[in-house]
Parts: structure tokens; C-alpha cells; sequence
């Protein structure tokens, strides 16, 4: 049973995302906080798997509340309305695991706990979309990844696991991991999805 814990500041939306969750059989929600001092608070004794946080919350910075829960060791899931860049980065290089947007369906949010909670990223199509789209207009340093790596990498953006990208590519699962830890190595990054943003900026997801 996976147990999350929910931070979020707008009772209709906690509320919402709550039900949406407790209907999932092996996704129990064990407590819900409205800031992010109580959320902390409620970490310490409830020891959640996930923590889905808003971004925004009345009594801490945005990003700095991911950072204080990134070092209690919680797998977080940012749950925002903000699909900016800027805020995708600054959220994952903070240490949240998922990115999702508010109003996503009811199985996205789902399936964000549950890949979170299994060590891989969790990105919403729209923003993987957006990263992989605004990548093509810029130029990076594409020679650090090899063709298979990058081929590899837009797939972990557009949050396909292991398995899928193995059946997608036609290799191995135990191939398809080969690669993902060669591209931690070399974009210095720590998950999958500090590595989909790390390339993103550095243009490493254009086809070209």
C-alpha cells in the first residue's frame, strides 16, 4: 500500500485530489495539511511514501518547500497550476520526483504516486510536451549524449518506464536501464526527472 500524504492549501482541491486517490486500492491517503509546516509536522509521524504538494503555499516558498521535504527523504509529486519552465526546473532540481497539473484526470494522478513511489518520474503529457517542443528551437550540446541516450531520453519525458521504452525500442529492459544510468552519469543527474530537466535546458531532446 502505497500512503500519501497531501499539501495543499484550497480545501475543494484537497478534497478533490483526496477521493480521487482513497478509490485506488493500493494508494492510501494518510493525511492532508494545509501548509507546509503542518505538512512537515504530519511527515514526521506518518512517514508517507508520496508527498503530492502544491507549489504555492501561504507560509513558505514555493521551492523551498519541496527542498524541506526532498530532505526528509519523501518522494514528492508538485501538484501546481504553473507550467512555466522555470518552475518545472527550479521544482526538480529541488528534489520533487513528479510534476503534475491541476485538472489533470483522475488516472494521471494515479499513476504519478505510483511511478513517484517506485523511484522512476512523473512528468504531465502537457509538460513533457512542452519541454520536448521548446527543446527544437534551441541548440545544445547534443555530442554529450549518444543517438541512442537521447532516443532513450525523450521517452523517460514523455514518462514512459523501463518496460515501455524497452517494448517501444524493440531492447532489453535490463538495456534500456544500461542507458538510463549512463545519462545520470553524464548530466550529473541524481533521477530521472532531474535528468529530463537538466537535458531540456541544455536543448539534449531535440531529434536533431
Amino acid at each position: 500500500m502505497i500512503k500519501v500524504l497531501v499539501v495543499e492549501d484550497h480545501p475543494i482541491v484537497r478534497e478533490g485530489v483526496m477521493t480521487v486517490l482513497e478509490r485506488e486500492r493500493d494508494i492510501k491517503v494518510v493525511g492532508a495539511a494545509e501548509t507546509s509546516r503542518e505538512g512537515l509536522r504530519l511527515a514526521a509521524t506518518l512517514r508517507p511514501d508520496v508527498v503530492l504538494l502544491d507549489l504555492k503555499l501561504p507560509d513558505a516558498d514555493a521551492f523551498d518547500g519541496v527542498a524541506s521535504f526532498a530532505r526528509e527523504g519523501r518522494s514528492i509529486v508538485v501538484f501546481t497550476a504553473y507550467d512555466s519552465d522555470e518552475d518545472v526546473f527550479r521544482a526538480i532540481r529541488g528534489g520533487a520526483r513528479g510534476y503534475l497539473l491541476k485538472g489533470s484526470p483522475a488516472a494521471d494522478i494515479a499513476q504519478a504516486v505510483r511511478q513517484t513511489h517506485a523511484g522512476e518520474s512523473y512528468l504531465s503529457p502537457r509538460i513533457a510536451a512542452k519541454l520536448v517542443k521548446g527543446v527544437t528551437e534551441r541548440r545544445g550540446r547534443t555530442g554529450l549524449l549518444s543517438g541512442r541516450e537521447r532516443g532513450v531520453l525523450r521517452l523517460v519525458a514523455a514518462g514512459q518506464s523501463n518496460r515501455q521504452i524497452a517494448e517501444t525500442l524493440k531492447i532489453s529492459e535490463r538495456t534500456v536501464k544500461f542507458h538510463v544510468t549512463a545519462i545520470f552519469n553524464k548530466l550529473g543527474a541524481d533521477n530521472r526527472a532531474q535528468a529530463v530537466a537538466i537535458a531540456a535546458e541544455r536543448g539534449l531532446l531535440s531529434d536533431q
